[in-house]
């Protein structure tokens, strides 16, 4: 009789157990995560969306991507701060200009709310990680394209954002790979501010004035297209173009022969471990965030993720639009 009372209390507190584990949000499970894009228009940005859904919906907790919809690093700032205004779960972020950006990210981890960036870093900000592309090597893996295409010797016209970190960094990986391993001169470095419309109009000076321009590299996602339009249109042939990222329009580049490659970088991969990270953050969090985790030898964290890239040309454009579509 005592052993059947002993049994029954015994079940009785798995089963109460059990059931308020199965109604009770675990750590993870509480607050709203945010992705504080650049662009939230660019196919980039949208790719990035899918993955942070998809993080959300595996682990049950709420996310949401805001941002402007042009480049505008004030409005990126302002979005940043209305998500801090209610008080999130943690935030993912792509930072356009990490000037203006740093005291933001620094003032959310002094109220002990994570913070990683991806894609674009914030040098000598507190944030806890960055994960996205090694921009350092994928610029020298452009320069090294660049520089086989070319023979090792022209001019190279560079469009680029110079407030964006990362895209500092590739320009740093090519302008030192071409210092070191080759004759290429960087003849022009156009400031292209985010608008299709500079890079078109860059373009079309450069053909018209006829700029000995060999080769023309863009460090980010959308001008490759307009400059590749430009010489479509004027009709000049020889001309070699490296895009970057895989706004369809690249794609289709790519496979008219008017854009020569482009280096694929994986913002869904950024934004999916990214949340995944977060929200394994929380379920442990270490304490008082605000402390140099990078020099901390038993941090919790890693200081960066290299989610990798993949150079993309005429050989396996179409294999890997038939990898994405699965």
């Amino acid at each position: 009789m005592r052993l059947r009372i002993r049994l029954l209390v015994v079940l009785t507190v798995f089963t109460s157990l059990v059931s308020s584990g199965c109604g009770t949000s675990q750590p993870a499970q509480q607050g709203h995560y945010y992705l504080v894009a650049t662009n939230i228009k660019l196919p980039y940005w949208q790719a990035a969306q899918a993955g942070l859904t998809r993080a959300a919906t595996q682990l049950g907790v709420t996310a949401e991507m805001v941002g402007p919809d042009t480049y505008d690093p004030r409005e990126q700032h302002e979005e940043f701060q209305r998500a801090l205004r209610k008080d999130p779960a943690g935030i993912l972020i792509s930072v356009a200009d990490r000037r203006l950006m740093r005291n933001d990210i620094n003032g959310a981890i002094a109220k002990n709310i994570p913070v990683f960036t991806m894609d674009s870093d914030a040098e000598y900000s507190k944030r806890l990680l960055f994960i996205g592309t090694d921009n350092y090597k994928a610029g020298t893996m452009i320069a090294t394209s660049v520089a086989k295409t070319l023979n090792d010797k022209g001019n190279v016209a560079v469009f680029t954002m110079p407030e964006q970190l990362n895209l500092v960094q590739r320009q740093s990986g090519l302008s030192d790979y071409f210092a070191a391993h080759s004759k290429i001169k960087i003849a022009r470095v156009v400031d292209m501010q985010g608008d299709p419309r500079v890079a078109f109009d860059t373009a079309k000076d450069i053909v018209e004035k006829g700029e000995k321009v060999d080769a023309f590299v863009c460090l980010e996602a959308i001008a490759c297209a307009e400059i590749a339009e430009v010489l479509s249109r004027a009709n000049v042939k020889g001309k070699l173009v490296f895009a970057m990222d895989t706004d369809p329009r690249t794609l289709d580049g790519i496979k008219k022969g008017v854009i020569s490659a482009t280096l694929a970088q994986k913002p869904y991969t950024m934004a999916y471990v990214g949340l995944r990270m977060l929200a394994d953050l929380n379920l442990s969090k270490p304490g008082k965030l605000d402390r140099a985790w990078s020099m901390t030898p038993f941090s919790p964290i890693p200081s960066t993720v290299d989610t990798g890239v993949t150079l993309i040309d005429a050989d396996n454009v179409d294999s890997y639009q038939t990898a994405a579509e699965q």
